[in-house]
C-alpha cells in the first residue's frame, strides 16, 4: 500500500480507504464486514471511512467494532454529519447543535476518543455557513477531531468555506469527498480546479461505479445473485449504470486490462488514482478476496496510450455536466 497527503495537510492517507456505506449492518452481517476490515488492514489499508447516517447509524458500530485493539495511531478514521439521525428537527443539517452531538455520538460508537477526519456530508443551505465552520473549529480545538472536510460540496460552496476559515481563524478544510470514476467525472470542471488552488484533496466514493466497473454486469443478461444490483439496500444507486450502452462500454475495457495483466475493476482504480487531485479512493467489499484484488491497482501507472484508450471506449456514457442534479435516491 502506498500512501499520499491529504490535500496539502500533514496526514498522510492510504491510496485506498475503507468504506462501508451500504454494506456494513445492511448488506453483509457483521462477521463478513469484520473479515473484510481485517483483509483491509492486512492489505495495508489505514484510512477508513464511514458516516453517521449509514445504516441508521449501525455501519458506526460495526466499524469500531472492527478496529477494536488496532493501534489507533496507525489509522484515519473518518466519518461525517448532514443527514437526519433520529426524528427530531435538530436530528439533521451543520447547526451547531447537531454537529457537536452528532460528533459525541459517532466518538461512541466508532469506541475512539477522537475523529481523524470529520465531514460536512452535504452543504447545509438553512445554516449559515460560519456557524457551521466554528462549530468545526471547536471541535478541533478540543482534540475531539483533527482535521475537517467535506463531501459533495460544489466548487463555490468549498471557496466560501475556505475564505471564512481564513477571515476568522478557523480551522481550514483539507479534503472534499466526491463521486469519481471513469465514468462520472463531474468534479474535473470546477471542483478539482478549486480543490488545488485551496489545497483540498479528493477522497473518492465509488471509484467502481458501485461495482459495473468490475465487469461482471453484462448487458441482456440477468445480473449476478447476491450483487448491489439485487439488493434492497444497493439497487437504486446502481440503476443508472445498468443500461446495455453502459455495460457494453465497460465489457470493451476489459481487454484493455487483459494487456496490461489487470482486471477491469483494478483498471478502474488505477485510472482514479492517476489523478494528483486524488487523495485516496474509497472501496468497499462484502468478502475479503475483493478487498485483496482492489489493492492491486495500487503502484500501477497508465501511460497516455492506455489513457487515451479509456477515454475512447466509455466516452459516450461519461457524465461530465457540473450542474447535473443527482437524485435523493443516489446520495450516499
Amino acid at each position: 500500500m502506498e500512501h499520499r497527503h491529504l490535500g496539502r495537510s500533514g496526514l498522510m492517507v492510504s491510496e485506498l480507504a475503507y468504506g462501508n456505506w451500504i454494506t456494513h449492518a445492511s448488506q453483509v452481517e457483521d462477521a463478513a464486514a469484520i473479515a473484510c476490515v481485517h483483509a483491509a488492514l492486512d492489505a495495508g489499508i489505514t484510512t477508513f471511512d464511514t458516516a453517521d447516517v449509514y445504516a441508521g447509524t449501525e455501519a458506526e458500530r460495526v466499524m469500531g467494532k472492527a478496529l477494536s485493539g488496532q493501534r489507533r495511531e496507525g489509522l484515519e478514521i473518518c466519518t461525517k454529519v448532514f443527514w437526519p439521525t433520529g426524528p427530531g428537527r435538530n436530528d439533521r443539517g451543520l447547526s451547531r447543535k447537531h454537529i457537536i452531538e452528532s460528533c459525541h455520538g459517532s466518538l461512541k460508537r466508532i469506541g475512539v476518543e477522537y475523529l481523524d477526519l470529520y465531514q460536512a456530508h452535504r452543504f447545509d443551505h438553512h445554516t449559515p455557513l460560519e456557524e457551521t465552520l466554528r462549530a468545526f473549529d471547536d471541535l478541533v480545538r478540543s482534540g475531539k477531531v483533527l482535521y475537517v472536510g467535506v463531501s459533495e460540496w460544489r466548487a463555490e460552496e468549498i471557496a466560501a468555506a475556505v475564505k471564512i476559515a481564513d477571515d476568522l481563524g478557523f480551522d481550514r478544510l483539507v479534503s472534499n469527498q466526491p463521486q469519481y470514476s471513469m465514468l462520472w467525472r463531474v468534479i474535473d470542471a470546477e471542483v478539482v480546479p478549486t480543490s488545488v488552488e485551496l489545497g483540498l484533496g479528493q477522497i473518492v466514493w465509488s471509484p467502481l461505479a458501485q461495482g459495473v466497473l468490475t465487469g461482471k454486469y453484462k448487458a441482456g443478461q440477468p445480473h449476478p445473485g447476491g450483487s448491489r444490483a439485487t439488493s434492497t439496500e444497493g439497487s437504486n444507486f446502481i440503476s443508472r449504470w445498468l443500461r446495455d450502452e453502459v455495460l457494453d462500454a465497460v465489457s470493451n475495457l476489459a481487454p484493455i486490462a487483459a494487456d496490461l495483466n489487470l482486471t477491469t475493476a483494478q483498471l478502474a482504480l488505477a485510472w482514479v488514482l492517476q489523478n494528483p487531485a486524488v487523495s485516496a479512493a474509497i472501496i468497499g467489499a462484502t468478502r475479503p478476496e475483493q478487498v485483496a484484488e482492489n489493492v492491486k491497482a495500487v503502484g500501477v501507472d497508465l501511460d497516455a496510450d492506455v489513457m487515451a484508450a479509456i477515454d475512447e471506449v466509455v466516452a459516450d456514457v461519461i457524465v461530465t455536466n457540473p450542474e447535473y442534479t443527482k437524485s435523493p435516491q443516489e446520495r450516499p
